[in-house]
């Protein structure tokens, strides 16, 4: 069944055959068939449909691509929050409370609890999400936890290498043997991706030569490659992203010239979580430096239970725009096209005949009120009739 939603005000498709950064079109209506766009243009123009939705005048656009999240977990860590804001810095060592918390939980629990979160997600407009593992650190918890977050989206992610677990603390080089051997066995058949948390200044995280041994093992099983990189501080993670040819290096914390240099000549997209920078009080990536210097950028969420438990998108833009240097529309396009490609993905993020037909609803006439109301709720996720 086709059906006209007309009464756009603004409309963003991110096609350049529109004209503008974000090729917007006014007085707009799509015409969706199934779960494609079939027709994009000027209301006067759009053609008839089996059935018909007005949305009033509001801005209608992709809807957002969070291409990094955590959502597998249960437990919080609401105290190590206020902790860190009273002073004490983020290593990364509270990861093995959370993972404690999921190993203890059964698979109805993990799955109620991805549910409500991906429900979340949609409310604030996100009709794409990346799922990664990594709270689990055996064998069947990870494989548990791709198989759950399998059910909710196609971009899962199996990252056994987020942290060393507490038992094998002495055992580094096991561990990466596991992660690389029986691990990767285990997940490779629900996972699309693999990651890794790079970051030597870290004494739980991976160094750059204990990431290279997951990236090759997780390429060579067939997984695509993603990486967290450059986080903490000035590190190998964004080299050795682009040497590997990973889809995205995630954080992007600390870059020196030479890293900026590097993703500026790859096909590597630089995703930036600023909601991580605000949860941990960490200097913001300057997004526009890497712009001005060609980097592709994306921008996500990183959903989790310790360094940023936010699923909004729409705050990530703002803070995009109020700390990072962005423009409201370089904002947009990171977090809607920008994480499409950081997916590799060209049916998402961008309304285009052909693509997927995921459209999210502002209760405002613009895009800009994304920003310019910051906090406020008016994004949404278009149930179709």
């Amino acid at each position: 069944m086709s059906i006209l939603v007309t009464g756009i005000g603004e409309l963003v498709t991110n096609d350049p055959a529109h004209g503008g950064e974000l090729g917007i079109v006014g007085d707009a209506a799509v015409v969706v068939d199934g779960d494609r766009v079939a027709w994009v243009g000027p209301a006067v123009a759009a053609p008839a449909a089996d059935d018909m939705l007005d949305v009033q005048g509001r801005a209608v656009l992709p809807s957002f691509v969070d291409s990094h999240a955590h959502l597998v977990f249960a437990g919080d860590r609401a105290a190590e929050f206020a902790a860190r804001m009273a002073g004490t810095p983020y290593d990364g060592g509270g990861i093995a409370s959370s993972v404690r918390a999921t190993r203890a939980a059964s698979d109805d629990e993990l799955r109620r609890l991805v549910a409500a979160r991906i429900a979340e997600m949609r409310a604030q407009g996100t009709g794409t999400v990346e799922i990664k593992s990594g709270y689990g650190l055996t064998v069947d918890d990870e494989a548990r936890a791709l198989r759950i977050a399998r059910e909710f989206t196609d971009e899962t992610t199996f990252l056994g290498a987020h942290v060393v677990p507490a038992e094998y603390a002495e055992r580094r080089d096991e561990y990466v043997r596991l992660v690389t051997g029986p691990m990767l066995a285990a997940c490779a058949p629900y996972a699309k991706w693999i990651d890794v948390f790079c970051e030597p200044r870290s004494p739980h995280a991976f160094t750059g030569d204990e990431a290279r041994a997951v990236l090759t093992a997780g390429r060579d099983a067939g997984l695509a490659l993603r990486v967290h990189g450059n986080q903490l501080g000035p590190g190998p993670g964004v080299q050795l992203a682009v040497e590997l040819g990973a889809a995205s290096v995630d954080h992007c914390t600390y870059l020196s010239g030479a890293d900026v240099d590097a993703l500026a000549g790859s096909a590597t997209v630089a995703t930036l979580l600023p909601g991580v920078e605000f949860s941990t009080r960490s200097p913001y990536p300057d997004a526009r430096r890497l712009l001005e210097a060609g980097v592709r950028i994306a921008l996500a969420t990183d959903c989790n239970p310790g360094t940023c438990y936010s699923s909004s998108m729409p705050f990530v833009i703002a803070l995009a725009v109020r700390e990072m240097g962005l423009t409201p529309a370089q904002a947009l396009r990171a977090a809607t096209l920008g994480a499409a490609d950081s997916l590799r993905r060209d049916d998402i993020g961008r309304l285009t005949v052909g693509s997927r037909a995921d459209l999210t609803v502002l209760d405002a006439p613009s895009h800009l009120h994304l920003t310019y109301r910051a906090g406020v709720p008016l994004a949404r996720v278009l149930h179709l009739p």
